[in-house]
């Protein structure tokens, strides 16, 4: 069983829309929750990020630890810093980036060339 959840992307734009945006601060943190537990990663800390997210030019190093592990083991292999530029320029362009491929591990399983969960 995989720790991804398949979210609607449509539900999604609805639910960014009702809350003023405040899901995404919940998406934040739930999809980096799930890449840690998909890379394994010890060290990612998704709920210090999120808490960063409110912090001057601390949410720049909080989208760079997100960005560098979704390019760990998304299938995209995107480049950190493209993953960075887009969540600072255009956020919407990252959500839908991450969440297509969140969406892919969660119907065909965990991605390959990552460390299975404990």
């Amino acid at each position: 069983m995989t720790p991804i959840k398949y979210r609607n992307m449509g539900m999604q734009i609805l639910l960014m829309i009702v809350t003023f945006g405040v899901y995404s601060i919940y998406w934040f943190y739930q999809t980096g929750t799930e890449l840690k537990a998909v890379a394994g990663d010890k060290e990612a800390s998704p709920g210090v990020w999120t808490i960063l997210l409110f912090i001057p030019l601390a949410n720049i190093y909080a989208w760079y630890m997100y960005s560098e592990l979704f390019s760990k083991v998304g299938t995209e292999k995107v480049n950190k810093w493209i993953l960075l530029i887009l969540a600072l320029c255009f956020a919407p362009a990252i959500w839908f980036l991450v969440q297509m491929d969140l969406n892919r591990w969660s119907r065909q399983g965990q991605p390959t060339g990552t460390t299975a969960l404990a």
